[in-house]
C-alpha cells in the first residue's frame, strides 16, 4: 500500500509547502496554497514504461568542446502557417503547449493537424469531447491540398494517463495531442484533475514520454480569466514551445502567436481565417487587413509593421470629435491607450494641435492587436486626418516610431517595410531619416535606388504635416 501525505501547492506558481502559508514565498501571492493528497508511489518510474526496465543512469560532466550534434531534422507540415510559428516544422520529441480562449479554436487547429499530416500516424486524445463529437466535426473540415483526410488520425477519449500509455504502446503513433493537459490525471497523485500537481505531473510524464521516443506531444491547455494559461507557471518552463492561439469571437481572423520556442524564433505569428469547413491560412495578411475604399475618407491611414520576419500594412484608424459630455473619451481597440494617450500629448505640445477637449477613438482593423511602435506615425497621421478632416492621399504608408520631443525614430527591419509596401502597389512611404546610416561610417548603406515606390525622409512630426498637408 503506498503511503499517503498531505502538501500544500501554490495555485499561482506550484510552489509546495508542508504547511499552510498566507504568502507564497515564491512569487509572493496571497491566499493561493490549496491542500493536496499525494500518494508516493512508485511516481519516478514512467507509466508507459515497466519498472524493470527503467534504470538510472548517472551522468557525468563533458566538455563543451567534446559534446557533438546534429541538426534537428524537422516533420513539416501541411500548414504552412503552422510551420512558420514552430520555426520551420515539428521537431522529433518536442513538448508543445498551445493556449487560447474558450471556442477561439484550438481543438480545430489540432484536429486539422491530425487529420492531414501526411504518411504519419497521429494519435488524437480527448478528455473533453466523446468520439461522435470529433467525428462530427472532422466531418466539416476540408483537406487544404482537396485530398482525403485523416487517414492515419486514431481518436482516444481518455482521461487516464497510465491507459494513455497502454494504447500508445500499442499504436505507436509519430505525434500525440492532448486535449486538453487540464482533463488528465495520473495515478501516481490522488487530487482532482486540472490542480496543481495533477498537471505538473502529467506534464513530466508527457515530457519523459516525448523526450526518450522522440515523439512530439501537444498540449492543448486552458487559459484563466486574466489570459494566463491554468495551472502552475512551471508548466510553461517545462515544455520547448509555447503558442498563444488569439482573436476575437466578432472577426474571422485568428492569430497564433509564439510566446516560447527552443528550436526557433520567438516571435513569429501566423493568421488564419475561421471557416464552416475549418482554418484557412492566410499567407498576405496584408491584403485582408487593408479595406477597399471607392472614395478617400479622413482619419484612416496605413501602417507598415512588422511581426517576428514577417511585414504587414495595417489600417490604423482615428475618429476625433468634440466631447458632448465634460470629460473627453479616449479609447484605443488593438492599441495601447497609453501611448495613445502619450501620443496625443505630443501633438498637442510639439505640434500645437488643441486636442484635450476632444474626444478621440484608434482602432486597428482586422481585431488584431499591435505592439509595434513603428505605427506612431501612422496613428499621429490619422488623429490629425481626422481633427482637421482632410483624408490622406491614397497609396501612402507610414513607419516611424514618434518620441516625446516630435522627432522620427528610426524603426527596424525598414527594407523589408519598404520592399511590402512597394509589393502591395503604393506610391509613397515615410520613414525616417535615423534609418539612414551616417556619412562616416563604413557600414553598408541602404540603397534607396532599388526602389520603385517614393520614399519620403522625415525627421520630425512638423515635416511629416507639411508634406501631407501643407
Amino acid at each position: 500500500m503506498a503511503k499517503s501525505k498531505i502538501a500544500y501547492f501554490c495555485q499561482s506558481c506550484g510552489f509546495e509547502s508542508p504547511k499552510w502559508l498566507g504568502k507564497c514565498p515564491s512569487c509572493q501571492q496571497w491566499n493561493t496554497f490549496v491542500e493536496e493528497v499525494i500518494e508516493k508511489g512508485n511516481a519516478s518510474v514512467p507509466a508507459w514504461k515497466p519498472a524493470s526496465t527503467s534504470q538510472q543512469r548517472a551522468n557525468k560532466p563533458v566538455p563543451v568542446t567534446e559534446i557533438t550534434y546534429s541538426e534537428e531534422h524537422r516533420v513539416p507540415t501541411p500548414d504552412k502557417e503552422f510551420n512558420r510559428v514552430l520555426g520551420g516544422g515539428i521537431v522529433p520529441g518536442s513538448l508543445v503547449l498551445i493556449g487560447g480562449e474558450p471556442g477561439i479554436g484550438k481543438s480545430t487547429l489540432m484536429l486539422q493537424l491530425a487529420l492531414n499530416m501526411p504518411n504519419q500516424k497521429v494519435l488524437y486524445v480527448s478528455g473533453e469531447e466523446s468520439e461522435r463529437q470529433i467525428k462530427m466535426r472532422a466531418e466539416r473540415l476540408a483537406s487544404p491540398e482537396g485530398g482525403p483526410i485523416g487517414e492515419g488520425a486514431y481518436i482516444l477519449t481518455e482521461t487516464s494517463t497510465q491507459n494513455i500509455f497502454k494504447q500508445i504502446e500499442a499504436l505507436e503513433p509519430d505525434m500525440v495531442v492532448i486535449d486538453s493537459i487540464q482533463t488528465l490525471h495520473s495515478a501516481h497523485i490522488e487530487s482532482t484533475p486540472g490542480s496543481v500537481s495533477q498537471v505538473r505531473e502529467c506534464t513530466a510524464e508527457l515530457l519523459r514520454f516525448a523526450k526518450e521516443t522522440s515523439t512530439p506531444v501537444f498540449l492543448i491547455g486552458h487559459i484563466t480569466k486574466d489570459g494566463m494559461i491554468a495551472g502552475p507557471k512551471i508548466l510553461e518552463h517545462m515544455v520547448d514551445t509555447v503558442l498563444q492561439f488569439e482573436g476575437d469571437r466578432h472577426h474571422v481572423y485568428r492569430i497564433l502567436r509564439t510566446i516560447k520556442n527552443r528550436f526557433g524564433s520567438a516571435s513569429e505569428l501566423g493568421i488564419y481565417e475561421m471557416m464552416g469547413e475549418g482554418l484557412r491560412e492566410v499567407s498576405n495578411p496584408s491584403e485582408i487587413l487593408l479595406s477597399h475604399r471607392e472614395a478617400p475618407l479622413s482619419g484612416i491611414t496605413i501602417s507598415a509593421t512588422l511581426e517576428g520576419m514577417r511585414p504587414m500594412l495595417i489600417e490604423t484608424q482615428a475618429l476625433v470629435s468634440a466631447s458632448a459630455y465634460g470629460t473627453p473619451q479616449r479609447t484605443a481597440t488593438g492599441f495601447d491607450t497609453k501611448r495613445m494617450s502619450m501620443l496625443l500629448a505630443v501633438l498637442e505640445k510639439r505640434c500645437g494641435f488643441r486636442l484635450g477637449a476632444k474626444d478621440v477613438f484608434l482602432n486597428i482593423t482586422g481585431g488584431i492587436r499591435v505592439e509595434d511602435p513603428a505605427i506612431d506615425l501612422g496613428l499621429a497621421a490619422a488623429i490629425i486626418s481626422s481633427h482637421e478632416d482632410m483624408p490622406i492621399p491614397f497609396k501612402t504608408c507610414f513607419a516611424g516610431e514618434l518620441g516625446l520631443s516630435g522627432e522620427i525614430r528610426a524603426v527596424n527591419r525598414v527594407e523589408q517595410r519598404i520592399a511590402e509596401a512597394q509589393k502591395l502597389g503604393f506610391n509613397q512611404i515615410f520613414i525616417s531619416k535615423y534609418n539612414l546610416p551616417a556619412s562616416g561610417q563604413d557600414k553598408k548603406r541602404m540603397d534607396l535606388s532599388r526602389y520603385d515606390i517614393d520614399i519620403k525622409i522625415v525627421s520630425s512630426i512638423e515635416e511629416v504635416f507639411s508634406l501631407l498637408f501643407g
